[in-house]
Order: C-alpha cells, then structure tokens, then sequence
C-alpha cells in the first residue's frame, strides 16, 4: 500500500510540507550566511577576497561529494536521521565559526558546514515522496523549493543587522542557535516524516541501479540548469551595465524582480503540476520561454522598469517548472533508490555552480558581454532538451 493510499491526509500533508519546507529553509540561509560578513572579517584580520572565497569553494565541495554519499546513507538508515543530523551539524559548525572563528579554522568548519549541508535534498525529497499523497506531491516539491528561496533572501537582511548589533561573532552564534532550535522542531514532529524504509519502497532492494540512463540525463539537465543561474547570479549586473550603460543599482532591481518572479513561479507551478500529469511539457515550455528572454535582455536595450519586468517573467517561468522537474527526478528514481538518486542529482548543482562563473567571467573579461546572455539561454535551452528523453526512457 503506497503513501498515497494510506496516508492521505491533507492536513497532515500540509505539517509535513512545512516542517520539510522550513528545514529546507534553514540550508539555503546557512549557505548565505558568511558572505555578506566578508567585511567584517577583512577588517579583523586582513585577508584578501581570495582567500575568503577559497572558504566558499571548500564549502560547496565538500556539500556535493557529501550529497552524492548522503544519499546512499539516506536509502540505508532512513531519511529522517541523515536531516536532523544534518541540521545540526551545519547550524553547530556556523556557531562554532564566531565561538572560535580564526581564518585557518574556518576551512575545516567550512567542511563540516557543507557536509550538513549535503543531507537536505536526498534527505527532504525520500521524506515528501514517501509521506505525501500523490495528488499533493506537486505542492509538496514546490514548498521545498520554495522554502529554500526565501532562505537565500532573508540570509543577508538578517546577518547584516545582527552583526552590527552583536558583531560578526555574535551574528553567527545568534544563527547557529536559531537553526538548532529549527532542529529541535523537526525532532519533535519527526513522527508525521515518513521516509522509503517505512514508506512506499520499504521493501524494494537496496541495490536498486544508480546511473540509469535517466538519472544520468538528470544530472546533465541540474548540470546546465545550475550554470545558469550561477552566471545570472554572479555577471547579470556586469554585464548588462558592460552592454547598455545600466546602473548598477537598477541592474540590481532587476535581479530582485527575476527572484521575486521566481517564488511567485514557484507556489503556481507546484499547483499545475498536481492538475497537469506533463512535466516534460510544463519544463520544456517554461525553460524554452525564459531562455529567449534572458538571451533578450543581453540585446533589446530596455529601460529599468521593462529590464525588471522582464526578468521577473522569466524567473516566473524558471520557478514554474520546479516542482515538475522534482516529479521528473522523481519518476526517473529506481525503487528504494530515492536518497541516492536525489543526492546524486543534486550533485550535479554544484558541478554547475563551479563551472559556469569560470566561462561567463571568462567572456567578459574578452570584452564580449553579449555572450554571456547567449550563454543564460543555452545553457536553460540544453537542460529542456534533456527533458523528453527523460520521460522516454523513464517509461520504458
């Protein structure tokens, strides 16, 4: 009997919705959480950009090659342990940063932040798929995903204030503090997270086959879906003012606007991806569309206010697919493999994180920030022409 059957309660679908969408919250803010404090640091002890960055990088090594392994340890000992774990090792490791934070032992806490940061996607999407009713499973996945976005938004309107209140020490112990009681949360409703050992694939075989010819295409598709948006992320503002003159504070409103069209994307896309059973329609269309307008923005010279709007229509179009690609990673899953094929797919997250700034900075620094909208659009483009032959080989 699947979770769909047994378990279908919307009302209890909804607190697990919030707990894992909450818990989901707490990785993206912890993931923003130290680089609006760079000045601080640089002040107190006198340290390059560089090496700062060298921190970051350590980071999010660390969470891929943990993500990949998460996800066999999530299909092992069950989903809900691997995430509480998690949660507490990475928000300890952010308290431990301002408890005992010296340049050369931020590296070794970076590891340990990234390797909690690791469990969260094989770890969250093994509990909605297994304690979800199948008719909500779309809801379920845009939540997540929404929950992670406002993570990315309120990292630094929190940080900042605590750190001028507290100083950067005080602002990451405030955090970490705030992140186990998050954890504490989760643990006292563990009891409504069910995961593949106690759900709908408990009695599956654990050796169920990892690089099927799907899972792989899902890797290449997270693969160019995250260099675009890393490149859109990190140059937009560069290059958009390399090409038409536009301030940076107006460039900036306009990254804003491509965020805020995102969430709204997110929330609408979960819905439609309960009531329309395509996922490869909804993400091939949407991605199709703000491809052409991202590559639009980097040579129809807009004003501010259309810039903005066009941006948030095309983060509106990115966001609407999330949930449909979730179901997609889903479907391409073996049975009793979900934590490991998550894990392994949302690897390729950071493989895409690495490689995009490297040729988008690479192409201004040329003198050709044109390019870099070309390289936004095809990288969108590339990841919905994996989507077909997914569902294709997903049902045979």
């Amino acid at each position: 009997m699947t979770a769909a059957t047994a378990f279908d309660d919307p009302r209890r679908d909804g607190k697990v919705m919030a707990l894992v969408g909450v818990a989901h919250f707490a990785s993206h803010f912890y993931q923003l959480v130290l680089p609006p404090l760079f000045p601080f640091l640089r002040a107190e002890w006198g340290i390059t950009y560089t090496a700062l960055g060298v921190v970051v990088t350590t980071f999010y090594v660390a969470s891929g090659l943990g993500q990949f392994a998460a996800g066999f340890v999530v299909d092992r000992i069950g989903a809900r342990r691997v995430l509480l774990s998690g949660m507490v090792l990475l928000a300890g490791s952010t308290a431990a940063i301002g408890l005992f934070g010296s340049y050369w032992l931020l590296l070794p806490f970076a590891v340990l932040a990234g390797l909690g940061n690791s469990v969260f996607h094989p770890a969250d999407y093994t509990i909605l798929s297994a304690s979800i009713g199948k008719s909500r499973l779309g809801r379920a996945y845009g939540t997540h995903t929404l929950g992670g976005t406002l993570g990315y938004a309120a990292a630094p309107a929190v940080v900042l204030p605590l750190a001028l209140a507290l100083g950067w020490r005080g602002a990451l112990v405030a955090a970490g503090l705030v992140g186990l009681a998050i954890a504490a949360l989760v643990a006292a409703n563990s009891g409504l997270l069910r995961d593949d050992r106690s759900g709908e694939n408990a009695g599956a075989k654990a050796a169920a086959p990892l690089f099927s010819a799907p899972v792989l295409l899902c890797f290449v598709y997270f693969t160019f879906f995250a260099s675009a948006l890393i490149a859109l992320q990190t140059f937009f503002t560069p290059a958009v003012g390399a090409i038409f003159q536009v301030p940076a504070a107006a460039a900036g409103a306009a990254l804003t606007a491509y965020f805020l069209g995102n969430a709204a994307g997110i929330v609408a896309g979960g819905i439609a991806a309960d009531r329309w059973r395509r996922p490869d329609a909804i993400i091939g269309i949407g991605l199709c569309i703000a491809g052409a307008l991202l590559l639009a923005a980097g040579y129809v010279p807009l004003g501010p206010a259309a810039l903005a709007g066009l941006l948030a229509a095309a983060g509106g179009l990115s966001g609407f697919t999330s949930a449909s690609r979730d179901m997609l990673v889903r479907n391409a899953a073996p049975p009793g493999a979900t934590g490991r094929v998550f894990g392994f797919v949302y690897s390729a997250l950071d493989v895409g994180s690495a490689i995009a700034p490297l040729a988008a900075g690479l192409l201004l620094d040329r003198g050709r920030p044109d390019l870099v909208f070309v390289l936004l659009a095809a990288c969108l483009w590339l990841a919905a022409a994996t989507v077909p032959l997914v569902r294709r080989l997903s049902r045979a």
